[in-house]
C-alpha cells in the first residue's frame, strides 16, 4: 500500500513567497511491519550483500555480551503485538518475565569483533532523494547496538554504498550481534513506502525578518480562532445536568479548528526519511560541516521514534487515519536513540567523506 501525506493546511509559499528559496524535497520512508526481500528497500531487512564480502564489525572495546538478547527483543515485540486489546496469557506473561538484561554471552570479550546490526537498505530506484557516489545505487546502513562509542557514548553508524548490479550470490545467513545494549537500539523489520514531499527550512535558521513575519502570522491565526469560538458553551449552571454540559463542551472542542503551526505543520516532516532539512527543536541549531572539506552536510537519513506525534499529527498519511493510535503506525520500528531522533549527515561534495551524526 502506498502512503500519502495530506496536503499542507496552508500554502506557506503563497503566504511568504521568500520561503521558495528555503524549500527542499525529502523522501518519507513510512516503515511498516512486513517481510522484505534481499533486493528490496527496507528497514532492518535482509541485505543484497555479496557472499564473498566481509560483514562490517565493531572492534571498539566495550561490553558486548551484556544486555538484551536480540531474540528476546523480537519475541517481546511479537507477543506485545499479538496481545493488543487483551491481557497477556499466563504463558505470554511467563515468557516476558523471563526476558532480562544480563551477561548472556560471557565468552564474548570486550575487544572481540562484533557483527554490526542492519538498520536499513535503500535504493535510488525507490528513494528519489537518495544521492550517493556516482554509479552506486544502493545504500546499506549498519550500527553497533551499544551506545558506547566516542566521548559522547553514542551509537556508531557504518554506511556502505554499492552498485546493486554487481552483487552476485547473496550472503546467507547474514551475521548479527547476539546482544544489544538496549532494546531500543534494535529496529523491527519493516517494508518501506517511500513518498517524496516538500519541506521548508527550520524556523530558527531563516533570516530574522522572515522569522518575525511568520511568528506574527501565527499569532494572527490564534487570534482569529479565539474570536470564532469565544461564544462557546456557557457555564454548567445553564444546563439541566452536568452530563449535558460535558456533552456540549465535547461537541464544541470537536468543532474547533486545529491550530496551524509553521514548525509542526508547514516546514519539516517527521518520521524516518531521506534528505530534507534538519529540525533543531530541542537544541539551538548547530553547524554540521564536513571534517575533510568544510562543506555544510545536509541530513542523508533521519531515524525518528515517531511517524508523527501529537504536534505533527497533520503529517499522518491518509491511509492511516483510521489507525492513528495504532503503535504499528506511530512507532513501527521501535528505535529510540538520543532524545528520540538521530540524523546521519553526508558530504554533498563527496558522499564517501566521513559522515557525521546529530541527535535531537
Amino acid at each position: 500500500m502506498t502512503r500519502t501525506t495530506p496536503p499542507r493546511p496552508v500554502d506557506i509559499e503563497g503566504v511568504f513567497p521568500a520561503l521558495a528559496a528555503h524549500r527542499r524535497t525529502a523522501t518519507r520512508l513510512h516503515p511498516r511491519h512486513g517481510v522484505p526481500g534481499a533486493g528490496d528497500s527496507s528497514v532492518a531487512g535482509p541485505l543484497l550483500w555479496p557472499a564473498g564480502e566481509p560483514w562490517p564489525v565493531c572492534t571498539v572495546a566495550h561490553l558486548k555480551g551484556t544486555g538484551h538478547l536480540l531474540s528476546d527483543v523480537r519475541l517481546r515485540r511479537r507477543i506485545q503485538d499479538g496481545a493488543r486489546g487483551r491481557d497477556f496469557t499466563e504463558d505470554e506473561q511467563r515468557r516476558l518475565d523471563a526476558m532480562k538484561a544480563a551477561d548472556h554471552v560471557p565468552d564474548l570479550r570486550d575487544d572481540d569483533a562484533l557483527p554490526m546490526l542492519v538498520v536499513a537498505q535503500l535504493s535510488t530506484r525507490d528513494v528519489p532523494d537518495l544521492v550517493g557516489p556516482e554509479g552506486q545505487d544502493l545504500l546499506q546502513v549498519f550500527w553497533c547496538p551499544f551506545e558506547a562509542h566516542g566521548s559522547d557514548r553514542t551509537i556508531d553508524v557504518v554506511l556502505k554504498w554499492r552498485r546493486s548490479a554487481d552483487v552476485g550470490t547473496v550472503l546467507t545467513p547474514q551475521p548479527e550481534p547476539p546482544v544489544a545494549g538496549r532494546e531500543e537500539c534494535v529496529p523491527t523489520t519493516c517494508v518501506v513506502h517511500p513518498e517524496q514531499v516538500v519541506e521548508h527550512e527550520y524556523l530558527g535558521l531563516l533570516d530574522e525578518g522572515l522569522q518575525e513575519e511568520i511568528s506574527a502570522w501565527e499569532e494572527g491565526l490564534l487570534d482569529e480562532d479565539d474570536d470564532d469560538y469565544e461564544d462557546g458553551p456557557s457555564s454548567a449552571a445553564s444546563y439541566a445536568t452536568y452530563e449535558e454540559y460535558e456533552a456540549a463542551m465535547a461537541a464544541a472542542r470537536a468543532e474547533e479548528p486545529e491550530e496551524i503551526d509553521y514548525m509542526s505543520d508547514l516546514s519539516i516532516a517527521p518520521g524516518w526519511k531521506v534528505g530534507g532539512f534538519a529540525s533543531w527543536h530541542l537544541t539551538d541549531p548547530a553547524p554540521v560541516d564536513c571534517q575533510v572539506c568544510g562543506t555544510a552536510m545536509p541530513p542523508l537519513l533521519t531515524v525518528d521514534k515517531w511517524e508523527c506525534d501529537g504536534a505533527s499529527r497533520s503529517w499522518l498519511p491518509l491511509e492511516d487515519r483510521d489507525a492513528e493510535n495504532d503503535p504499528r503506525v506511530l512507532d513501527p520500528v521501535g528505535v529510540y536513540l538520543g532524545r528520540g531522533l538521530i540524523r546521519v549527515h553526508t558530504c554533498p561534495t563527496d558522499p564517501l567523506h566521513p559522515h557525521r551524526l546529530s541527535f535531537q
